[in-house]
């Protein structure tokens, strides 16, 4: 039998990078998580399925594994539950809208926002030399309604001496994090949900760890001062960003706002 080889058209391209890109998103997905064993696990589940039922052609074992397969998927739905509504939530964001639109109208995002930044950036210049410790939770994409509601609604303009006060040792809301929303400080005092990650540096405190549990579990990113050591980081994407500089921070607050 002659050898025959199949060429790889423009769409057969674009289908392996499309499953190569949904891997890498979802690895990304599962190690922000935590559930990259589960994942992994999966993966090596997937490839002996293949082996048993395609090469090797293993009828019985085959169909056993069959039947896993089509229950496994509730059992992924249910075990995956909160990555699955992140990671719809995340295609129906405006970030995804506006980036679709501007791909197909080829207009360019403004680059506004450096008024809103500069307060947050002094106040948090001012809080690390007072090592006065603050969270601060940029909101992106991700709805942060339910995170907003544990604490109190402020709703106010972003301004450098309100944050401060806000976060004074004497005041009864310094210990929870301000969200801000929409270029406003919509709530401050609100509990965010604490990363378990065994990773984290035994140095941060616990506003570190709600940092990194909030831009694990949303597209936010957070900002915290150290009452230890007057640092200042930031928490994006489920990985810290130690030891900023103003610099740094600024340019950091100024990217987010424009992506």
């Amino acid at each position: 039998m002659p050898f025959s080889f199949t060429i790889l058209t423009i769409k057969d391209v674009i289908d392996i990078l499309l499953v190569a890109f949904l891997l890498y998103k979802t690895y990304k997905l599962m190690k922000s998580s935590g559930s990259i064993n589960v994942f992994t696990g999966i993966l090596v589940f997937i490839v002996i399925w293949v082996i048993v039922s395609q090469v090797l052609q293993m009828r019985l074992l085959g169909s056993i594994f069959d039947k896993l397969v089509s229950v496994g998927v509730i059992a992924i739905i249910v075990l995956f539950q909160d990555e699955i509504r992140h990671f719809l939530l995340s295609l129906g964001s405006r970030h995804s809208t506006n980036s679709l639109l501007r791909f197909f109208k080829g207009k360019q995002k403004s680059d506004g926002g450096k008024e809103d930044i500069m307060p947050i950036v002094m106040a948090c210049l001012n809080m690390s030399k007072g090592k006065v410790g603050a969270l601060i939770v940029m909101e992106r994409d991700f709805p942060l309604d339910d995170i907003a509601r544990t604490g109190d609604i402020i709703d106010a303009s972003i301004n450098q001496r309100l944050i401060e006060n806000i976060f004074f040792k004497n005041s009864p809301l310094h210990d929870g994090a301000m969200i801000i929303s929409h270029k406003r400080i919509e709530a401050a005092g609100c509990i965010l949900p604490v990363s378990h990650n065994l990773n984290i540096p035994k140095e941060l405190g616990l506003r570190h760890r709600a940092a990194l549990g909030i831009s694990q579990e949303t597209d936010a990113m957070a900002i915290i001062v150290s009452e230890e050591t007057g640092g200042i980081s930031i928490a994006y994407q489920g990985e810290f960003h130690l030891r900023l500089s103003a610099e740094e921070l600024e340019r950091m607050l100024t990217e987010a706002t424009m992506q």
